[in-house]
């Protein structure tokens, strides 16, 4: 593969975005081609940047397609399909509104890997907790860890250093 030879208003171009890059991995592919242009070897900015020598051709070849910053952007896809189905979606509200006591836990309230527990018991599918935690957001459920704070210390007013009176 020929590497090309940026044009200023190309190399003006990446360094914009560069500056307003909203991503990790755009920020780094448009890093990586200014690095290359400065006639950088490929290996050393794959090592500096932490990917293959192989990512840096892939994205210098949808660069040249078009000459468009824009094209080192992540293409859209929709991703992994879910494990949720409207089945647990039922199960985590009868869940939520009942105790982990009466489902057979020795526990006062529902915990995210009491609820994973549980809901795997019932279809044998192991959620993630970012994925329980997702859910209970969206039904609109918050929470907070609890904090210990100790006690006011009875003998603070004898450790105070009061300045000596005029």
């Amino acid at each position: 593969m020929r590497i090309p030879v940026l044009t200023r208003r190309q190399r003006y171009r990446l360094r914009q975005q560069l500056q307003h890059a909203q991503g990790a991995a755009l920020y780094r592919r448009t890093l990586a081609l200014l690095e290359i242009d400065r006639r950088k070897p490929i290996a050393q900015v794959a090592s500096s940047l932490g990917v293959t020598r192989q990512s840096i051709y892939n994205w210098i070849e949808a660069y040249i397609q078009s000459f468009d910053p824009l094209a080192l952007r992540d293409a859209a896809r929709c991703g992994r399909p879910t494990a949720w189905t409207p089945d647990l979606d039922e199960l985590l509200e009868t869940l939520l509104r009942e105790r982990p006591m009466q489902w057979g836990y020795q526990a006062v309230n529902w915990t995210v890997p009491l609820l994973q527990q549980q809901l795997a018991s019932w279809d044998g599918s192991w959620l993630s907790e970012d994925t329980i935690r997702r859910k209970l957001r969206d039904l609109g459920y918050v929470w907070k860890r609890t904090r210990y704070v100790l006690p006011p210390d009875p003998d603070e007013e004898k450790k105070k250093i009061y300045p000596p009176a005029a």
